[in-house]
């Protein structure tokens, strides 16, 4: 009698980092991503951790770091290592758009990432006056920056979770097909 080898398959882990303006919906997006539920976060100083499975076997490790101007100078140390970028934007917060879009382009430009997909999160549709996708897509000049990789913008509202399911399923896709053509 043959025994059967039952190891489960290998759990493939990919690498996910969360970046964005302080007060963009990061970690609310993140624990809502986990949890379904709104938490009252407050400002990360430093960076959480948080693992998400989808399906059996397939987990994203999201790496949300602090958004705060002096956090911002340790984000390229995050960028080692990954497989997808998620980057929050206020939609609602015109006046910091253009901050966004500065630290957006630093980021890109950065040679770790050189060909990392890019899945970019218009957070706060549920408030007056929000951009929309057409309108993050240009103010970010993602045609422009990520001309080289695969990108998305998906609306979205961390409150009321509208936009997250398919934004957590494009992030998973994009990083599966990337970190499978790195093998």
């Amino acid at each position: 009698m043959g025994l059967q080898n039952t190891k489960p398959p290998a759990v493939k882990q990919t690498n996910i980092v969360m970046l964005g303006l302080d007060f963009a919906g990061k970690s609310t997006l993140l624990y809502k991503f986990r949890y379904k539920d709104v938490f009252l976060t407050i400002p990360t100083i430093g960076f959480n951790v948080d693992m998400i499975e989808i399906g059996k076997d397939f987990t994203l490790t999201f790496w949300d770091v602090g958004g705060q101007e002096k956090m911002r100078q340790v984000w390229s140390n995050f960028l080692e290592d990954t497989d997808g970028l998620l980057y929050v934007v206020d939609s609602s917060d015109k006046r910091r758009l253009e901050e966004s879009r500065k630290e957006f382009e630093l980021i890109l430009k950065n040679e770790s990432i050189k060909n990392v997909p890019v899945v970019v999160l218009a957070n706060k549709q549920d408030l007056p006056g929000a951009l929309n996708a057409e309108d993050i897509t240009r103010r970010l000049k993602m045609k422009k920056y990520c001309s080289d990789r695969t990108w998305y913008v998906q609306p979205c509202c961390a409150i009321t979770g509208e936009g997250l399911a398919e934004a957590l399923q494009r992030v998973a896709t994009f990083a599966k097909q990337y970190s499978r053509s790195k093998e």
